[in-house]
């Protein structure tokens, strides 16, 4: 019932989004192609004229339109025909922030808006990052530079929307950000389809945000992001991310491949992510995560391929405002084919995941919830992992009767490695109820002095068809401590 709901969901979704086709060549209003003429008022005028003369489309063909912040406006599509690209300025003082972001095309509260064809969006992000650190080491603009790098909201996104109605964003080619990529904030009916994203010029790059939406498709597309590659957050508690439909993505990231919960106040609700591939990915394939007092419910994942990746299954509850306790409950997570390897799964990118905790044994799949916030009701079905083994326990070993090490670090930033060394090499499960296990297989290619599957404070657990293969192991394949009505089946 809940899929047939969301189905018509999406298919209303994207029947709402129809947007009046009149074309209007961008040379009708002066915006040259030289890629060295500032186009950002001819830009605007052409949408401001195009909305208040019953919509359409502002067409952009072969060249260079060099642009600072422009603001779409209701009824109007940009279309970016094949050879067409849209550029930022390198300037910073081009830009303007909205809601304490900074981006090249902004939308705020319209509807009936579109960003469309086989063009480009070339943000050049790498090189007015670089042109902030030189205005704010001269300074020009006053900025703590953390970390050596301008704050997050003086850079600019190539898009944010926020608080629209209607909203595709199908064909095009999404490059080189100064900031995240596109940010789509309390927004309704948004179509993402078809798009090719290549993200990963500088600092937080993520490749998609979805922030606080409801009614949001993201389709047939491809990430490639320094960042994490599709992301949805809820930034405020009166708001619930929910009714997503992410499915047949390509993604690649040297942070998370599907990602919810760093910013979790309202939480989320209603997603399905389908058929994706993960590959070539620092962090987890799947991290969902709510630490900021919000929920997760109601999740399905299937047909998830993860390949080349650092780690697979992050479900995490944490606590990072004091009082206020995350919830997770109903995951559902089938059909997935998974290599873990052995060396780091995106050296040689330009901006690599973090190496501080390295060197380090690989970190197991992870379901971690609260002693007094436990995860509840997660199902794992037909799952397939294979890990490269051969753990070290030089590296700060915790061992089965010393599991108190392992901290419990509710304020900390939700990651796969946050808790450092673990005693298992295929899952770690603590403060659940409610688990099941049908035919899981874990793999491990060479020994490993850890045990494949660690309990702690689990309730209501069952492990149907577990299959668990290690070289010359002859070790238990599941220990459970503080755990109560925990049941393996036999095959």
């Amino acid at each position: 019932m809940k899929n047939r709901k969301l189905l018509i969901i999406l298919i209303l979704l994207i029947s709402s989004v129809v947007i009046n086709a009149k074309d209007y060549n961008a040379s009708l209003f002066g915006v040259k192609s030289n890629g060295t003429t500032l186009n950002t008022n001819s830009i605007q005028k052409g949408i401001d004229f195009i909305s208040a003369n019953g919509g359409g489309r502002l067409v952009f063909y072969v060249g260079r339109y060099l642009t600072g912040t422009i603001y779409l406006k209701s009824n109007v599509t940009i279309q970016l025909e094949e050879g067409a690209i849209l550029v930022g300025s390198v300037n910073p003082f081009d830009y303007e922030q909205n809601f304490n972001w900074t981006a090249l095309i902004f939308a705020l509260d319209q509807k009936n808006i579109g960003i469309t064809g086989k063009g480009v969006i070339d943000g050049q992000g790498f090189q007015i990052a670089n042109n902030l650190v030189d205005l704010i080491q001269k300074g020009v603009i006053s900025d703590p530079l953390k970390n050596d790098r301008p704050r997050e909201t003086i850079r600019p996104q190539n898009i944010y929307f926020r608080g629209c109605r209607n909203i595709k964003i199908q064909g095009i080619m999404l490059k080189d950000p100064g900031c995240w990529n596109q940010q789509y904030d309390q927004c309704r009916n948004v179509i993402i389809d078809k798009i090719l994203v290549d993200s990963k010029s500088y600092w937080n790059n993520d490749g998609v945000d979805i922030v606080d939406c409801d009614s949001v498709s993201i389709t047939n597309s491809y990430f490639d992001a320094a960042d994490d590659g599709i992301c949805l957050k809820s930034h405020s508690p009166d708001f619930i991310c929910q009714n997503v439909y992410v499915r047949n993505n390509r993604i690649r990231t040297s942070a998370n491949g599907i990602k919810f919960g760093t910013a979790s106040y309202g939480g989320f609700r209603n997603v399905r992510i389908i058929n994706n591939l993960v590959f070539d990915t620092f962090r987890s394939a799947i991290t969902f995560a709510a630490v900021d007092g919000g929920i997760v419910e109601n999740i399905v994942v299937d047909s998830l391929k993860s390949l080349n990746t650092g780690n697979v299954i992050f479900l995490r509850i944490g606590e990072r405002r004091t009082g206020k306790k995350g919830k997770m409950n109903n995951v559902s997570i089938s059909n997935v084919y998974a290599e873990v390897p052995a060396t780091k799964p995106d050296a040689g990118y330009n901006y690599e995941g973090p190496v501080e905790d390295n060197p380090r044994n690989i970190s197991p799949s992870s379901i971690v919830g609260m002693p007094d916030a436990m995860i509840e009701n997660v199902t794992l079905k037909n799952i397939e992992i294979h890990y490269p083994g051969g753990g070290n326990a030089a590296y700060a070993k915790v061992g089965l009767d010393e599991l108190d090490k392992v901290p419990e670090m509710a304020a900390s930033y939700p990651e796969f490695s946050m808790f450092k060394e673990l005693p298992a090499w295929g899952f770690f499960i603590r403060h659940t109820k409610g688990i099941k296990f049908e035919n899981v297989s874990l793999f491990c290619a060479k020994k490993d002095y850890r045990t494949a599957i660690v309990l702690d404070d689990v309730h209501d657990a069952t492990f149907s068809s577990l299959k668990v293969t290690e070289p010359a192991s002859g070790k238990n394949p599941l220990f459970s401590r503080n755990s109560k009505e925990v049941v393996l089946k036999k095959n």
